[in-house]
């Protein structure tokens, strides 16, 4: 562990240092193990989320978990007691017309669709959606924007008080962790708030979610299906297909988009079962026909799905509410496809088109730019969702020539947690050709009176930078599994050099040779080095071999092909 701390650390700091925001001497100066929840109203926000933090690590809820893990319908009854103790009824939520969405793949950015659509008729919307990028208000949205930091601070503080009041002295759990007190929070806020509709994300599976408390949805949505969770959800798509089915309500309409043939089976089945009327979403291209193509805020063809999902999630929410602007909206019949009934296809409005081409969604297929770089973003984290992400990645990166301003480099920035395979995810990168992959932390506060909005405690700095070292251990594997080049007696494009980069100065050789300096087998190095030839023998680089990728563990920095040549005699 020693070994991986005094590699990774520099990578740590470094993410740090970019993310760090000033705080307030107040808070530099306290810690965060054991922060009292503040006994007056109206504390700062970063007091109010160190202590949401603090239900990270609920021990009482977690043991309960423990117990109910072979009874997870226990776990709606205790969020339906945390509700009741809140001042609320499972009934308020009824009002807040409610769009639940669950899926493995692009529900939140079915969500974002959905409510900027819905937000283009003029309607005040609520959003609830996880996880957060930057700050946890992200998570609850009016009108498409983080709720204040006083608006979170004064519903915080509400909520945590009326909590802490009833308490009851028999039960271990006296606090709800911080999924399902975000969960309640946004309930509150949405009904202060008065908004006409709420879109809400699930936060994993649907059965059994703390959100699946919401008993009279409008309508539900199913996005794209595939493995994740397994630990909790099941190891196949049909078992996750019989969670995400646990959303559908009696009576209340449902749609999901084309899955493979097991797990659309299971929504059916399901939805017969509760009697639940599903529909099967067009493609998008049949609700082009005919009139202009659509055009979307996000990037990246499996978009479109999101985009369809979306577009009939609001059709059926509009007319659920016989809202005024529906009028003009012409729908064809339903009809069957797989023993389903497909949903109508119909014109877009003006609307809805406005709605979908002014989607945005932070991380989600982003493209930022920021002087000579270029960053490509998505949170991509299961094997279906990395292909696209990849696709979107190759197709997106710019094809004109940069006349004057030398080679392009490709960098890749890898994270991944819980129980995710990364070997299968970095495997998928391997055709984007990066020149570099950096794997880094994903917690970017080292000190404990850092950004309470960045801070985890459901994971320790060891575990964090061993993923990274195993990472970096991961993709060198797969880079010396990749085939060679061909013989050398076929034409090709000159040899490839492998580099070590030095945390402060310019790639150095490995063999030891200094720059410019001949090395035993007959080989310049101008600008960066190579492997030890074994003694007596030339260059393997001047002999047209592929190099093998020189790692360092800074950060977890790989060398992959930087492309500078490797000059023989």
């Amino acid at each position: 562990m020693s070994q991986a701390r005094r590699h990774l650390r520099p990578a740590l700091f470094l993410a740090a240092v970019s993310a760090r925001v000033p705080t307030t001497g107040v808070a530099a100066r306290r810690g965060l193990s054991a922060w009292p929840a503040p006994q007056e109203p109206g504390m700062e926000y970063q007091d109010a989320v160190r202590t949401l933090n603090t239900l990270q690590t609920n021990a009482g809820y977690l043991e309960q978990v423990k117990r109910q893990r072979g009874d997870p319908q226990t776990q709606l009854e205790a969020m339906k007691l945390f509700l009741a103790r809140s001042g609320l009824q499972v009934e308020d939520l009824d009002q807040l017309n409610i769009i639940h969405v669950t899926g493995t793949k692009g529900k939140g950015s079915t969500c974002a669709f959905t409510e900027r659509i819905l937000r283009s008729y003029g309607l005040k919307t609520g959003f609830f959606s996880s996880p957060h990028l930057v700050q946890v208000r992200e998570r609850i949205r009016i009108n498409g924007q983080p709720i204040s930091p006083e608006l979170f601070t004064k519903h915080f503080w509400h909520l945590y008080h009326r909590l802490e009041e009833t308490k009851d002295g028999s039960s271990c759990v006296s606090m709800p962790a911080y999924f399902r007190f975000l969960t309640l929070m946004a309930f509150h806020v949405f009904l202060q708030e008065k908004v006409d509709l709420a879109v809400v994300e699930v936060g994993i599976g649907g059965a059994y979610d703390c959100t699946n408390i919401i008993r009279k949805p409008t309508v539900c949505g199913i996005s794209s299906l595939g493995i994740d969770h397994t630990s909790i959800l099941g190891e196949t798509v049909e078992e996750i297909a019989w969670q995400k089915g646990g959303i559908f309500k009696r009576g209340v309409p449902a749609f999901t988009v084309l899955q493979p043939d097991g797990p659309l089976a299971v929504l059916r089945d399901r939805a017969q079962q509760i009697s639940c009327p599903l529909y099967l979403c067009p493609p998008l291209e049949a609700l082009e026909e005919g009139g202009p193509p659509l055009t979307l805020g996000l990037e990246g063809e499996h978009q479109r799905s999101n985009a369809a999902l979306a577009l009939q999630l609001a059709r059926c929410w509009l007319q659920q509410k016989d809202h005024r602007g529906l009028g003009e909206l012409k729908a064809s019949r339903p009809s069957l496809l797989r023993q389903m009934p497909l949903a109508p296809v119909f014109q877009p409005t003006t609307h809805m088109r406005h709605g979908l081409r002014d989607t945005e969604w932070l991380g989600r297929t982003q493209v930022l730019r920021r002087g000579p770089v270029t960053w490509y973003l998505d949170g991509a984290h299961t094997a279906s969702s990395m292909q696209a992400c990849v696709r979107w990645f190759r197709q997106a990166l710019p094809r004109r020539p940069r006349p004057g301003r030398g080679p392009e480099v490709h960098v890749l920035l890898f994270n991944s947690t819980g129980d995710r395979d990364p070997v299968t995810l970095l495997k998928l990168l391997q055709p984007c050709q990066f020149d570099y992959a950096v794997f880094c932390p994903n917690l970017t506060e080292v000190s404990t009176a850092g950004n309470a909005d960045q801070q985890n405690f459901m994971v320790t700095l060891d575990q964090v930078l061993l993923r990274c070292l195993a990472h970096q251990e991961h993709w060198s594997g797969l880079e010396e599994e990749r085939p060679g080049p061909e013989p050398v007696d076929q034409p090709r494009p000159g040899p490839r050099l492998s580099a070590t980069r030095s945390p402060t100065g310019p790639p150095r050789p490995p063999c030891g040779q200094q720059r410019g300096q001949r090395a035993p087998g007959g080989c310049r190095h101008p600008r960066a080095g190579h492997r030890q030839p074994a003694p007596g023998g030339r260059c393997p680089q001047a002999a047209g071999a592929r190099p093998v990728p020189v790692a360092r563990a800074v950060g977890a920095e790989v060398g992959r092909r930087p492309r500078l040549p490797c000059i023989s005699p």
